[in-house]
């Protein structure tokens, strides 16, 4: 228990810094939710992306880093993607209208085939570390594609196709992280 109310206290600190940096006003509601979501997130995902057989580093600075292989990393992605896709609104597109021409679409679209192979090999090898490294190297594709290829600003056909990797790489990421137990976030 005071493992996790450390992470949960730290995780505060760190909330309440990054909303004064940002001039942002949220409840203390909101700031219960998101610091004790992430801070129980951090020490579970900390736990299962590691191999069971090999040694351990326990670090609350890294577990809670908002960058690597953390789960603040992932639900910070994930909010990213939440926002992208609350912005885009709804979307009315069949998958026979779906074309891509970016290599960053493609790259993205084979990281999320990956997908039902990385479950077939943890329920194998009982190594949910392997679940963990796909969802961060999913997050990282995603940021890449986001980063080079305009999915907002982008016109129709290429605006549709790009939100609906967006929401696929969203699905899969709260898919991943619920069957690690991990709960996810809309906003942080």
């Amino acid at each position: 228990r005071d493992l996790l109310d450390e992470a949960v206290n730290r995780a505060v600190k760190d909330l309440r810094v990054r909303l004064q940096d940002e001039e942002r006003n949220e409840s203390e509601a909101f700031i219960k939710h998101v610091s004790t979501t992430v801070g129980i997130a951090a020490v579970k995902y900390a736990d299962l992306s590691q191999n069971r057989v090999t040694s351990y580093q326990f670090d609350f600075d890294r577990m809670l880093a908002l960058q690597g292989n953390t789960a603040p990393y992932l639900l910070y992605a994930l909010v990213r993607i939440a926002g992208i896709v609350r912005k885009g609104g709804n979307l009315d597109i069949s998958t026979n209208s779906l074309k891509f021409s970016e290599s960053q679409e493609w790259s993205l679209i084979r990281e999320l085939l990956k997908f039902d192979e990385v479950i077939i090999q943890v329920e194998e090898e009982l190594l949910p570390n392997r679940l963990c490294t796909y969802l961060f190297e999913l997050s990282q594709v995603f940021n890449r594609f986001y980063d080079q290829v305009p999915v907002l600003k982008a016109n129709e056909p290429n605006r549709s196709c790009r939100l609906m990797l967006c929401r696929l790489t969203a699905n899969t990421l709260k898919l991943g992280m619920s069957l690690l137990g991990i709960p996810t976030l809309e906003r942080m």
